[in-house]
């Protein structure tokens, strides 16, 4: 089951369904590099991401 509204585009992860939603049960997203704070989307990762 996706979750509510998280879209996935990234063809190769596991947790992307057919419809570029996320079907993980949760999802961890960190600041590249440690801290807790980042000034753009880039500068950050998901790490629930994992590899077909």
């Amino acid at each position: 089951m996706a979750l509510s509204g998280v879209k996935c585009t990234v063809s190769n992860c596991t947790y992307n369904d057919s419809n570029n939603l996320c079907s993980a049960s949760a999802i961890e997203v960190n600041v590249d590099g440690g801290g807790q704070s980042a000034r753009a989307s880039q500068q950050t990762n998901c790490n629930t991401f994992s590899a077909k």
